[in-house]
């Protein structure tokens, strides 16, 4: 088998049509874009900042933040749950930093 430059192509779109055809590429995809649209609106919404059009910008990332923190609300809810938990224990035990 004689190898090529650029078969990487190939390969990939191999690949892609077996993930297609095992049925599990819908799910797979909407999984990926699923977080990558958010953190794209942030990324325009970024660089509409930097570039000079700061109102359309900052509504972009407002949106796109917005949009990312509800997709994660699974994994934010339990770790601030636990962090009241031990900010509460600590309380308790009267183990509050008194330096600022």
């Amino acid at each position: 088998m004689q190898k090529k430059k650029g078969n990487g192509l190939a390969i990939v779109l191999i690949v892609l049509g077996a993930i297609m055809l095992m049925g599990i590429a819908l799910p797979l995809i909407h999984g990926i874009f699923r977080l990558l649209f958010p953190v794209l609106l942030i990324v325009l919404g970024y660089y509409g900042i930097k570039s000079g059009r700061k109102v359309i910008g900052w509504v972009v990332l407002f949106i796109g933040v917005m949009s990312l923190i509800a997709k994660l609300s699974w994994l934010i809810g339990p770790l601030l749950g636990v962090a009241l938990i031990v900010w509460g224990i600590l309380f308790l035990k009267g183990k509050r930093r008194s330096t600022y």
